[in-house]
């Protein structure tokens, strides 16, 4: 067979692209594995305590048995077309319903927030500095206790001011008080998943600073090199094009030299900056959705995690009983519709941002929980049947291509499906055993994370 390429030839070519292809390798190199939480839920650093997350699930939970104290309450409030039993829906709709609120329940009891934000910044607001400095050695002090104590969320950070010019002495300052009490209370270690979130960012200098006051603090505080994680908050349109017409969400990243984890949307900041209206401003608004593409855009094959925003309308009930004067028939009416329709509302914001490809958000107020899994927990299980059927006939047929019923599935989507799978677990919207059931898949296999190595070994042990 007659060629004309050799390996002297070829050489440096070769060599240009590999060398090429390892730096893309780098820079995209897919998703970690990890787990990602569903939500982060934000609240003032005044306020924290170690057991702050248990408090919040226990006020979840009484906001749920008073406004929907069954499956089908429940579901009629978040205006579902599944019920209980005996509605409309019939009994497999039933079924998934009694499901879902059975899960929230439990979820709300067991592990009621995934991750949990200590806000120095807008949920803060400016306080003199003597007053930030305790707080923020107070709230490091009640992390190491949460540590102990085992009462945490399984993530866990703070947010702090800008970097901008106005903000960034008394931003570090807090930064500082807080990791190293934080380290010198731990023994020189940081809680599993802690995080510095970083709001408000419009240059790379930003997240450079960043960056390097973490090169600093490490070595001071005898934590390991890389120990220290921000995330960045895209919440101006300078995050998304800089002044010379360029992408800046890349720039961004890179400036973080491998620090960053997490890139979180800051949905009314980010219209505030748009000019939009306060009556205008939520997390359907098209501004909202061009941003969010191009986080996509820039973080997609990054491995950096994408988080939408907070729905701003709390389900909070307008009237309080009064000591020995109990509430009329029409105020607890109105008490129910209040909140209604704020659960409402923000179920079909996270439902929103689950189908544009965004698995977290943020939540402002304990009873924002049992919608947030209600909707993770509904996405996940209302395509179950199917995902788990497509997955199947996949991994049986190996390497090949196939069809199932009219959709088409290759070797790319089969990472996707197997994905589907890890996130419904880590969130509790199906089981470990479920999992094994619906998709053929030995333990091993799905905890490897890796759809090449599942297909890999299927196909050694086909060919032996």
């Amino acid at each position: 067979m007659k060629t004309s390429l050799t390996t002297d030839n070829t050489r440096d070519t070769i060599a240009r692209l590999q060398q090429a292809n390892t730096e893309f390798a780098r820079v995209y190199p897919g998703e970690t594995g990890r787990r990602q939480p569903v939500h982060t839920v934000y609240g003032g650093a005044h306020l924290f305590k170690a057991d702050t997350p248990r408090r919040l699930g226990s006020l979840a939970l009484r906001s749920l048995e008073q406004f929907a104290p069954d499956a089908d309450a429940f579901a009629r409030a978040l205006g579902l077309s599944f019920a209980a039993e005996g509605s409309s829906g019939g009994e497999s709709s039933g079924a998934l319903a009694r499901t879902i609120y059975e899960r929230v329940r439990e979820k709300l009891g067991r592990e009621p927030v995934e991750d949990f934000r200590i806000d120095f910044e807008d949920g803060y607001g400016n306080r003199p500095d003597a007053e930030e400095d305790a707080h923020a050695e107070a709230a490091a002090r009640e992390v190491a206790r949460g540590v102990e104590a085992g009462t945490l969320s399984p993530f866990v950070g703070i947010r702090i001011k800008p970097f901008t010019e106005e903000l960034r002495a008394r931003s570090l300052r807090t930064l500082d008080i807080f990791v190293s009490t934080l380290a010198a209370e731990m023994g020189g270690r940081m809680p599993p998943n802690f995080v510095v979130t970083l709001p408000k960012i419009t240059i790379p200098e930003q997240t450079a600073a960043l960056a390097d006051i973490f090169d600093l603090l490490e070595p001071q505080l005898s934590l390991p090199a890389g120990t220290l994680k921000m995330e960045m908050m895209v919440e101006t349109t300078q995050s998304i094009i800089n002044r010379d017409g360029q992408a800046n969400l890349p720039l961004l990243l890179a400036a973080a030299r491998g620090r960053c984890t997490a890139a979180h949307f800051g949905t009314y900041d980010y219209t505030a900056s748009c000019n939009i209206t306060a009556a205008h401003q939520h997390m359907l608004h098209h501004s909202c959705t061009f941003a969010k593409l191009m986080m996509q855009v820039a973080f997609g094959g990054t491995g950096v995690w994408l988080s939408d925003g907070a729905t701003n309308i709390m389900p909070v009930a307008p009237h309080r009983a009064a000591e020995g004067a109990p509430l009329t028939p029409e105020q607890e009416a109105e008490n129910q519709r209040t909140v209604h329709r704020a659960w409402r509302i923000h179920y079909e914001h996270v439902e929103h941002s689950l189908t544009g490809g965004f698995y977290q958000g943020w939540d402002l107020h304990p009873a924002q929980l049992p919608t947030r899994y209600a909707a993770v927990y509904a996405f996940f299980l209302q395509s179950l049947d199917a995902a788990s059927e497509r997955l199947r006939n996949f991994v049986e047929k190996a390497a090949k291509a196939t069809l199932v019923g009219d959709v088409f599935d290759d070797a790319a989507t089969g990472q996707g499906l197997l994905n589907y799978f890890l996130r419904a677990i880590n969130c509790g919207a199906i089981t470990e055993e479920e999992a094994l059931q619906r998709s053929s898949l030995t333990l091993p296999e799905l905890r490897s994370g890796s759809f090449v190595k599942i297909l890999n070994n299927r196909q050694n042990l086909s060919s032996t």
